[in-house]
């Protein structure tokens, strides 16, 4: 900008007051870890995939250590579609035969990694895209679901193929990149104790990864506002204890459940702070982290 460019009084006093109130927010987590699962409206979106770079790189060059787990579900059935492979899913997992998590892998570890960590580099930033496989970082197990016949009351257990679940996260590659300025982009891809390929949850291995590193923030980028009451309007804050209410009460309901389950496991596994966050506006990251309200629904530990 032109240092002669004259900027409307009203509009600097607005600017001011947004860094002042920032300040506080960046030397507070400075040096800390923080866990970003992208996902979402975001990813499909040109513009808003690079204010979520941005953001990333912001975050970053003020001293915190951003770790962006991804997710990448339209893009896996775009290509599934493609290719003429049907795909069914069971509580909303997909069901991953050996042909589908070969498709799995190389969208996931390929081109939607490689597509973030281009983005980070436009911003101004330095990614380096791992999967869970690399250094063994998300050590799996298969995920098994069972579901009880309503006439014969039988339980049955669900197979779901090369469906994972974290058993152990290895973090040693993660510790190194934290000590540089290097920001890492991970593929929610496990591996289990044979050399298997396991398909995780994004969501899922956000959270256990944020556990493992001791994070001091989890930050889930969605497609809604946040968790609402049960008048729909936005909660900005929540304890594990009201959380588990609202869930018993069923203000909390279908996709929410497990994302919402997993901020809880992350709470419980040491994460101080998850967040729940609408990925269409940009630069919510920011927004969330760097104002005195935020924008979207903060859950933590009961006092």
């Amino acid at each position: 900008m032109s240092k002669t460019t004259r900027i409307d009084p009203a509009k600097l006093a607005e600017i001011s007051d947004t860094l002042a109130e920032a300040l506080p927010f960046m030397r507070q987590f400075s040096g800390q870890t923080f866990v970003v699962k992208f996902g979402g409206h975001a990813m499909g979106d040109d513009d808003l995939a690079m204010s979520f770079a941005e953001d990333i790189v912001m975050l970053r060059q003020v001293g915190i250590h951003p770790v962006v787990v991804h997710g990448g579900g339209p893009q896996i059935g775009e290509m599934l579609e493609r290719l003429n492979i049907e795909s069914d899913f069971i509580d909303g997992l997909r069901v991953t035969d050996r042909k589908t998590v070969d498709i799995v892998e190389m969208v996931l570890s390929g081109s939607i990694n490689k597509q973030i960590v281009d983005s980070i580099h436009r911003a101004g930033g330095t990614a380096i895209g791992l999967s869970g496989k690399d250094g063994r970082l998300i050590e799996a197990r298969q995920l098994r679901r069972t579901t009880r016949d309503p006439d014969s009351n039988i339980e049955k257990i669900l197979d779901l193929g090369f469906v994972g679940e974290p058993m152990n996260i290895n973090t040693k590659a993660l510790d190194v990149l934290n000590k540089s300025d290097i920001i890492p982009i991970v593929a929610p891809i496990g591996v289990g104790p044979r050399g298997e390929t396991y398909n995780i949850n994004a969501d899922t291995a956000a959270g256990a990864i944020a556990g493992a590193l001791g994070a001091s923030k989890l930050l889930m980028l969605t497609d809604i506002a946040g968790v609402l009451d049960a008048n729909k309007e936005l909660l900005p804050t929540l304890t594990k204890s009201q959380a588990l209410g609202l869930m018993k009460d069923g203000v909390i309901t279908g996709g929410m459940i497990p994302k919402v389950e997993t901020c809880l496991e992350a709470v419980r596994g040491g994460t101080n702070a998850v967040h729940i966050l609408d990925g269409r506006i940009k630069h919510v990251l920011l927004l969330e982290v760097f104002t005195e309200h935020g924008v979207g629904t903060m859950i933590q530990a009961d006092d």
